[in-house]
């Protein structure tokens, strides 16, 4: 009998014996691996809501082995962008390997797998992102068309004390006012829980506000915006003359390789 959690996903048939089989072989190719996105996310906070795929992290050294037995078992592969991303499918439906952050300064490392919990899926028991990684990995997801902001307020509300906020900040050095953003973000959603973030987090992420005001404009024109969407913020590029920190570039698509 499938569980209260799976119960209320329901997938169509086809992607869920897609996905019982995905997590199966997974945990049979000991490959280590861990479950991310909407399954953590309810697994932390117990907020539930449909699904379309599997967010599996992995180190980049594994990736490739991943890609590799999957293929041999018959399932079609493709790497979308190999600062990061990888993906394994069958039909329409599939998951997302992922190893590392989209800007490649940040990879999944042997750390991340350290206390992991675990949780039983479809019947496969396997570990889930820790609460501080599963915050970092939903922080940038904010286009026109999907916003992981209440993700990010819902774990750190029902997970703050299992946040290793020194880690997180350490993740966050060069993007620290996302960070921000998000931290005042939650202070304005949960007025009375604002203390569920350290007060040392607060004061450091201020006081780095106000000392960057005191800076004169930099004289590169640089537009960030596409490290949330590549989408939304390719006129600033081709057309304003901002320079791009990250984002798509000419997609050669293939069809997924059997």
């Amino acid at each position: 009998m499938a569980s209260a959690l799976e119960q209320t996903f329901q997938p169509p048939p086809e992607a869920e014996a897609f996905y019982v089989e995905g997590l199966k072989l997974l945990a049979r190719c000991k490959i280590p691996f861990l479950l991310s996105g909407t399954y953590a996310v309810t697994s932390y906070t117990g907020v539930v809501r449909p699904t379309k795929d599997l967010d599996i992290f992995c180190k980049a050294g594994d990736y490739p082995r991943i890609l590799s037995y999957f293929q041999a078992k018959g399932f079609g592969i493709s790497v979308e962008d190999e600062r990061w991303l990888a993906r394994v499918c069958q039909d329409r439906y599939f998951f997302d390997v992922i190893y590392a952050a989209k800007t490649g300064e940040i990879a999944v490392t042997e750390d991340w797998f350290e206390d992991a919990p675990e949780i039983e899926v479809y019947g496969t028991k396997v570990r889930i992102t820790k609460p501080t990684e599963l915050v970092w990995s939903k922080i940038f997801v904010q286009d026109r068309y999907r916003y992981d902001g209440a993700d990010v307020a819902h774990v750190i509300l029902k997970q703050a004390d299992a946040i290793d906020w020194k880690k997180l900040m350490t993740y966050m050095e060069l993007h620290w006012e996302v960070l921000l953003s998000h931290l005042v973000n939650f202070r304005y959603i949960y007025p009375s829980e604002r203390d569920r973030i350290p007060r040392w987090v607060m004061d450091e992420l201020v006081s780095r506000l106000q000392a960057h005001m005191q800076m004169p404009p930099p004289h590169v024109k640089v537009c960030r915006g596409r490290l949330f969407s590549p989408r939304d913020y390719v006129t600033d590029i081709t057309e304003w003359g901002y320079a791009d920190i990250v984002g798509k570039g000419i997609e050669e698509r293939h069809d997924p390789v059997h």
